[in-house]
C-alpha cells in the first residue's frame, strides 16, 4: 500500500468512553501539527456498550473528510482495535491516541517532528521525562510500569523510560508490516520488542500526562501487568517480525554480516564510481558497497524498505535513495546513460519479463559501463523458500547468459557463488518445505563463513547463485 505523504493518521481505540470521547475528538481536531502535515482520525469502536460510537458518529458527520469510525462486532481489546485501525490508516505517519483525556494532543508536534525530520522510525512520548507538570497518582502502578519498562529494555536493548506509554508515533509502513498478536495491553511490550529487533530508530520525547483514577475509568490493572510480563518473555524468544515471509527472509540476513561481506567482496572489484543499486532492500549490501563511491543510488519499490534505507544510510552524503521498479522503464529515465555501474542482486528472478528488466539496466549505463547481476541458480532447487521470496524462476548458466546477451550486453564473466548453501537450501525449501530461514541457522552459518570462503570453490556441486558481470559495448 502507498501511504499519503504529509498525512498523519491518529489511531483511536475506543471502548466505553462516552464521558470523554467527544471532548477528545475536538481536541484532536484542533491539535497543532508540524508544518506541512494534515490529519485524519481513525476511530475503532471495540463493541462499546454505551453511547461512545453514537457520539463519534455525530462528530464525524460534521467532519466526514477527517474522521472515520470502524465498528467491531465483538470486544477484543486495545491491541485488536489498534490492529484494525492500522489496516484503515492512509497517512505516511500514524500516532496512537487513547480515547480518554489522559494524553494531550498539544504534544503532537514533538511526537511527530523526529519522523518528519527523517531521524526516527518510531517516537515514544514519555510520562517520566522532565516536563512542566504531571498528575501524581498510584505509587505501585508506577513501580509496575518501571519494572516492565526495565525488563522490556533488557530484552530489547533499548533505554526507554516509559515503554507502557499510549503515545507512540510511527512511520505507518513500518507499523503496518509488523504482525500484532496481542489482543489487549500486551501490544505495548510486543511492539517495543519487535521494533527493536527490526533495528528501527527510536526516539523519546517528554509529554504531558493527566492520569485518571480507577473511579474515573482507568482500565489497565494487575492482570494486564502479568500478561505484559508474559508477552515480554514470549517475544524475547520468538522472532515474529514481518507479515510478509519474503521480507522476513531478507531481514534475517541482517544477522549475517560475514555472509554479506563475502558477497560484497565478490562484486566490489567490478564497481565503478557511479552506482545504481536495484532492489537495495534494507541496505545490508548498500552499507558495504557505498564506501569510496562518488555517487551511489540505492533503490527499491517497497515503502518500508525505502524508509529503512533513508534512515540507516542518511549519514552517507554521496548516497541517495529512489523508487525504482526493474520492470518499469519510466523509473530509469532520470538516470539515462549516466552511470558506470548497475548492481542488481536477487531481483531479476522476481519479474516476469526479465529481458525487459535487463534492457532497463542497459539504458542507464554509459558506454562501457558494467552491470553486475546476481540470480538464483538451478531450477531443481526451486522450492517453498523461492515461493515465499516471490521468485518467478531459477536460472541455468546457459539461460542466464542468453538473456543477458539478448539485452545487448557483452558477458565478461559468470561467477559461481555460494556452493556451500546448496544442501541447506534444498533441505529447507524442497524437503521440509519451509517458507522462512531460521535466524539461528543463519547465525551458525555466518559464524563459519571464513571457512566456507576457503572451501567453496572446491565443493563438487553447483552453486546456489550466479553472478554475471556484463558490459554495455563502447
Amino acid at each position: 500500500m502507498v501511504y499519503q505523504p504529509g498525512l498523519v493518521s491518529v489511531l483511536i481505540p475506543l471502548y466505553n468512553e462516552e464521558e470523554f470521547v467527544g471532548e477528545l475528538l475536538n481536541r484532536v481536531l484542533q491539535a497543532p501539527l508540524p508544518a506541512g502535515l494534515a490529519l485524519e482520525i481513525v476511530v475503532v469502536d471495540d463493541a462499546s456498550r454505551d453511547r461512545s460510537p453514537a457520539i463519534v458518529e455525530e462528530i464525524a458527520a460534521a467532519h466526514p473528510e477527517r474522521i472515520r469510525l470502524i465498528r467491531k462486532p465483538l470486544n477484543e481489546g486495545k491491541g485488536a482495535a489498534i490492529r484494525t485501525a492500522i489496516e484503515h490508516a492512509r497517512g505516511e505517519f500514524c500516532l496512537i491516541q487513547d480515547a480518554d483525556l489522559e494524553y494531550d494532543p498539544r504534544d503532537y508536534p514533538p511526537m511527530l517532528e523526529p519522523l518528519v525530520d527523517g531521524v526516527a522510525d518510531v517516537v515514544y512520548g514519555s510520562r517520566f521525562l522532565t516536563h512542566q507538570r504531571r498528575r501524581v497518582l498510584y505509587y505501585w502502578h508506577s513501580v509496575a510500569n518501571h519494572a516492565l519498562t526495565t525488563l522490556s529494555n533488557i530484552v530489547s536493548n533499548l533505554n526507554l523510560t516509559d515503554m507502557e506509554t499510549c503515545y507512540k508515533a510511527f512511520r505507518t509502513s513500518l507499523l503496518a508490516s509488523i504482525p500484532i498478536r496481542s489482543q489487549r495491553f500486551g501490544i505495548e511490550p510486543e511492539i517495543t520488542i519487535k521494533i527493536a529487533k527490526r533495528q528501527a530508530r527510536v526516539y523519546e520525547v517528554p509529554i504531558r500526562y493527566n492520569g485518571r483514577t480507577y473511579e474515573e475509568g482507568k482500565k489497565i490493572g494487575l492482570k494486564d501487568a502479568v500478561q505484559a510480563l508474559g508477552v515480554i518473555l514470549k517475544y524475547w524468544i520468538i522472532d515474529d517480525l514481518y507479515k510478509d515471509p519474503g521480507a522476513e527472509i531478507l531481514d534475517a540476513f541482517s544477522v549475517a554480516p560475514r555472509f554479506n561481506c563475502w558477497m560484497a567482496d565478490t562484486i566490489r572489484p567490478f564497481l565503478g564510481q557511479s552506482v545504481l543499486e536495484i532492489g537495495a532492500g534494507m541496505g545490508n549490501l548498500s552499507r558495504l558497497l557505498v564506501r569510496g563511491r562518488e555517487r551511489y543510488v540505492a533503490t527499491d519499490i517497497d515503502d518500508e524498505h525505502l524508509g529503512r534505507l533513508q534512515n540507516r544510510l542518511q549519514h552517507w552524503s554521496r548516497l541517495q535513495t529512489a523508487r525504482c521498479d526493474l520492470a518499469g522503464p519510466a523509473d530509469f529515465t532520470p538516470f539515462h546513460s549516466s552511470l558506470d555501474t548497475v548492481v542488481c542482486l536477487n531481483v531479476l528472478e522476481h519479474i516476469r519479463d526479465d529481458l525487459a528488466g535487463l534492457r532497463n539496466i542497459y539504458s542507464v549505463l554509459k558506454a562501457g559501463g558494467q552491470a553486475i547481476v546476481l540470480v538464483p541458480h538451478g531450477q531443481s532447487l526451486f522450492g517453498q523458500l523461492d515461493v515465499a521470496l516471490g521468485h518467478q524462476r531459477r536460472y541455468s548458466r546457459g539461460q542466464f547468459r542468453n538473456v543477458i546477451e539478448q539485452a545487448g550486453f557483452q558477458v565478461e564473466t559468470i561467477i559461481d557463488f555460494n556452493r556451500i548453501s546448496r544442501p541447506g537450501w534444498f533441505l529447507n525449501g524442497r524437503i521440509l518445505r519451509r517458507s522462512t530461514i531460521s535466524r539461528t541457522q543463519l547465525r551458525v552459518f555466518d559464524a563459519l563463513v571464513p571457512l566456507w570462503r576457503k572451501i567453496d570453490s572446491w565443493l563438487p556441486w553447483s552453486s546456489v547463485s550466479l553472478i554475471a558481470v556484463a558490459r554495455r559495448p563502447s
